[in-house]
C-alpha cells in the first residue's frame, strides 16, 4: 500500500499522537529509524516540528549511538539497473537508499560499480572500468571523485573491506577521510585521503614491538595480511585532532591461539573454517559438510556446507595476539543462520561503542541469505538481528557494508526538504 492510499488513517493517527504528552512522544519517536521520521514529518506539521528540533536531534543521536546500526546491500540487475538497500535493526525492515539517481550523471553507461563502505550520509563506490573511487553524499545529493592514491588507479578486486575505512566528519556534512592500508616493499603503510585538502598522504607504520604503540588510543584497525597463523594489523587514529596531530600508525603482528591456524579469509565448500576480519576483530566461522537436494524433482545433489559455530577473537592490549573473546551460543547461531546451506560465504565485522556486529552473506544455487549476529562486550551477551529477505534470489550482489547510522548527516535534509530522503520501497 502506498503512502497516498492511507492518508486519512495516517492523519487521524497523527491527530491522536499530537494529544499525547511531548515526553511520551519523544520516547516513541526515539525508537524509529531516521527514514520513519522523514515520513512522520510529512504527515503532521506539529510532529515534524518536534522531530526537527535541536533537543530532539541531540537526544536521538545519543540514543542511536547505543548499539543501533544499518546493513547496506548493493544489488546489480542487468543491464544497468542497480539499487542500494539499507536494513535498520531498530525498525526491522529494509529501505531504498536513493543513490542511483545521484550517481547517474557521474557514471558513464556500461560502467561497473562496486560498493565498498558507508559512514554517516556518505557511500563509497569503486568503478571497475575507470578504476576510480566515488563518494555519494546523500545529504547534499552530490558525487565526489577521489583522486588516485600514491599507488595509482586500482580495480575493484584490489580493495579489501577489512583493510579500508571511510570516516565521516559528524560535524560537517561534506567532510570525510578515507583510509586504507597496504604492504609496500614488505612494510605496512597507511594511505590517508582528506576531503579538506583533496589530497593523499602516505605514512609508514612503526612496528608495535619497537614503536611502543598499544592499540588503545587508535580507534581504527585495518587488516593487511593473513596467512595461516600470521597476521598484520595496522592501528591508527580515526577521529579527533588535526591531520598532523593524530598519533602515527602502528603495525601489529598478532598470532592465533593454538587450534585456530589455517582458516582462509573467504568461505569455500572445501574448508571447514574461515575467518572474517574487521575493526581489530576476527570472526571464526566453522562449518560441516551437507548435501543439498536438487530442485524440480531432480535426484542430483549439491555438496554444500552448514555453519556450526561462530567464535569472536580480538586483539590483545598490545596487539601481539588474537585473544578469544566469546563463542556464540548454539541457539543464537541456529536462529541467525537456520542451518541454511551455502556454497560460498563472505562477510564483514564492525565494532562500534562496545558492540561487535558480524554479518554473513551466503549463496547456494543462486539464492542469497543474510545473517546478522552481534556481541555486546559490557553485557557479554550475543544476539541475533532477524534480517528479512530483500529480493536477492538470482541477483548479482555487488557489495555489503555495516554502518552505525547516518542520522547526523541527514538532519539538515529532515529539517528542510524530504525529496532525497531514504524511503521504504519494494524492488
Amino acid at each position: 500500500m502506498s503512502d497516498g492510499d492511507r492518508g486519512p488513517a495516517m492523519t487521524t493517527t497523527a491527530v491522536g499522537l499530537c494529544l499525547l504528552p511531548a515526553e511520551l512522544l519523544q520516547e516513541i519517536f526515539f525508537r524509529l529509524a531516521l527514514p520513519d521520521l522523514f515520513r512522520l514529518r510529512s504527515v503532521s506539521r506539529d510532529l515534524g516540528s518536534l522531530v526537527s528540533g535541536g533537543d530532539f536531534r541531540r537526544l536521538y543521536n545519543l540514543r542511536s549511538g547505543r548499539g543501533g546500526g544499518w546493513l547496506f546491500v548493493y544489488k546489480k540487475r542487468p543491464p544497468r539497473d542497480s539499487v542500494l538497500r539499507g536494513f535498520n535493526d531498530r525498525s526491522g525492515r529494509w529501505f531504498h537508499i536513493p543513490v542511483a539517481g545521484i550517481l547517474a550523471p557521474a557514471v558513464p553507461p556500461g560502467e561497473d560499480l562496486y560498493f565498498l563502505a558507508a559512514s554517516g550520509g556518505l557511500f563509497l563506490f569503486a568503478s571497475n572500468g575507470r578504476r576510480e573511487l566515488l563518494v555519494v553524499n546523500l545529504a547534499t545529493r552530490a558525487v565526489r571523485r577521489i583522486p588516485p592514491s600514491p599507488l595509482g588507479p586500482r580495480g575493484t578486486s584490489s580493495w579489501r573491506r577489512a583493510g579500508l575505512k571511510l570516516v565521516a566528519d559528524p560535524y560537517g556534512a561534506d567532510r570525510f577521510r578515507f583510509l586504507f592500508a597496504e604492504m609496500v616493499g614488505n612494510r605496512p603503510v597507511l594511505f590517508e585521503y582528506s576531503s579538506d585538502v583533496d589530497a593523499w598522504r602516505a605514512i609508514q607504520a612503526s612496528e608495535g614491538a619497537t614503536g611502543g604503540g598499544n592499540v588503545g588510543g587508535r580507534d581504527v584497525c585495518l587488516n593487511l595480511v593473513h596467512i595461516g597463523g600470521e597476521s598484520v594489523v595496522l592501528s591508527c587514529a580515526g577521529k579527533g585532532g588535526g591531520r598532523d596531530e593524530r598519533p602515527p600508525p602502528v603495525a601489529h603482528r598478532p598470532r592465533f591461539p593454538e587450534g585456530f591456524q589455517g582458516g582462509p579469509p573467504v568461505g569455500m565448500t572445501t574448508s571447514d573454517r574461515f575467518h572474517v576480519y574487521g575493526d581489530g576483530n576476527v570472526a571464526v566461522v566453522r562449518s560441516a559438510a551437507a548435501d543439498v537436494a536438487g530442485s524440480g524433482g531432480s535426484s542430483a545433489t549439491t555438496r554444500a556446507r552448514v555453519v556450526t559455530s561462530v567464535q569472536l577473537l580480538g586483539l590483545s592490549e598490545i596487539g601481539s595476539e588474537w585473544e578469544l573473546t566469546s563463542t556464540a551460543p548454539a541457539a543464537v547461531v541456529e536462529e541467525a543462520l537456520r542451518r541454511r546451506p551455502y556454497g560460498v560465504m563472505m562477510g564483514c565485522v564492525v565494532e562500534r561503542e562496545g558492540v561487535v556486529g558480524i554479518v554473513l552473506m551466503s549463496n547456494c544455487r543462486g539464492s542469497w541469505g543474510l545473517a546478522w549476529l552481534s556481541y555486546h562486550r559490557a553485557q557479554r551477551k550475543w544476539a541475533c538481528v532477524p534480517v528479512p529477505d530483500c529480493g536477492t534470489k538470482g541477483l548479482n550482489m555487488a557489495g555489503i557494508a555495516l554502518s552505525s547510522t547516518f542520522s547526523r548527516s541527514l538532519w539538515p535534509s529532515l529539517c528542510s526538504s524530504s525529496s532525497s530522503s531514504p524511503s521504504e520501497q519494494a524492488d
